[in-house]
């Protein structure tokens, strides 16, 4: 754990005195039953624009950046419903725990996902840029003897008494500069987190609630039926074949041998803040050409070392850095940070 900062006495609005330590425990065990809101994000991460992209394909882009509303539900263990409200169009993601279906407006098109009995459908994995306990758990994870922790004050968010923890990394080889979670005095469920980076004044990104409730939602929230003329698709989570596949671990550079981790599975290298998710197998021959992607890194800088020659990405808060043989390492981390990963990682 980092260094614990100072008990809050005297703060608007009047709450008991907690320390750092002791709220940091709360919230990293909050759980509750349910909730339900309106979660509004606002992302300035610096991402270049890809010029040329193909309408749709700027989907991910678009919750990386600018302002955006969606009303959430969420009740344990296994139902979620998020619905993103972007210009006068509607994306919804929503399961029961059985079925999960995604849905866009723009493009009149849903597509509904079939689990095994076996199996449920996990809520977590329903846009978590818009679930602000999600967000904040990335950061929380983060924190190492390196982190100053601290509770800087209270505040209200969402008509709700919340205390403000702040996270500061002391290493320079992140690009946060700090880390911010309004925790709620009563649940202790992050209402809101606000990320500064390391150079400028204003916050990468800030998702929070705009209002909140923690009542269990209705089961039928996180049903959903198709408006008529919206095109259907169907798809089933095939049962669960040959070796169980086991998620990835963050792990020492030491331990990483090759042909340890798979096409798609990212493998962390590093620790904390300077934590490097690396993926192999990736099909960097694509980027050639003339495509909007091949354009920007025609821009980017080479670079090279022992792990080899590629490309190196960089904006005011992500760094990415795409080989030749098909890695591709990315972090909140300066590009030398990404270097430094790629020469410890497996080929």
């Amino acid at each position: 754990m980092g260094a614990l900062g100072p008990v809050v006495a005297d703060a608007s609005p009047k709450l008991p005195g907690i320390s750092a330590q002791d709220l940091l425990a709360k919230v990293q065990t909050a759980k509750v039953d349910g909730l339900s809101g309106t979660v509004r994000s606002d992302a300035d991460l610096g991402l270049p624009a890809i010029p040329g992209a193909p309408a749709g394909s700027e989907q991910l882009t678009e919750m990386l950046s600018g302002q955006h509303t969606a009303r959430v539900a969420f009740a344990s263990p296994d139902k979620a419903r998020v619905s993103v409200l972007d210009n006068q169009a509607e994306r919804v993601w929503t399961t029961d725990g059985k079925s999960a279906w995604a849905y866009d407006s723009s493009r009149r098109e849903a597509v509904k996902l079939t689990v095994p009995e076996h199996k449920t459908a996990k809520p977590e994995k329903a846009v978590p840029s818009y679930d602000p306990q999600a967000v904040a758990k990335q950061f929380l994870d983060a924190i190492d003897p390196t982190t100053k922790v601290e509770v800087s004050g209270t505040e209200k968010v969402a008509g709700r008494d919340a205390y403000k923890l702040r996270l500061v990394p002391k290493t320079d080889k992140t690009t946060v500069g700090s880390v911010t979670l309004a925790i709620d005095s009563k649940t202790w469920v992050p209402l809101d987190v606000t990320v500064m980076p390391r150079t400028g004044n204003d916050p990468a990104v800030e998702v929070g609630f705009s209002s909140v409730s923690f009542d269990v939602p209705s089961a039928s929230t996180f049903t959903f039926t198709p408006p008529q003329g919206v095109k259907v698709t169907d798809k089933k989570v095939p049962s669960q074949v040959g070796p169980k596949r086991v998620a990835p671990k963050q792990i020492e550079p030491k331990q990483l041998k090759p042909g340890t981790a798979k096409a798609d599975d990212p493998t962390v290298i590093g620790e904390g803040w300077e934590s490097v998710a690396m993926i192999r197998g990736a099909q960097t021959g694509r980027l050639t050409g003339n495509g909007p992607l091949a354009q920007l890194l025609a821009k980017a800088p080479t670079v090279s070392g022992t792990w080899g020659k590629g490309k190196v990405l960089t904006s005011k808060m992500v760094s990415a850095l795409i080989t030749d043989d098909g890695r591709v390492f990315v972090g909140l981390v300066t590009p030398d940070t990404l270097q430094a990963a790629a020469a410890k990682a497996p080929r």
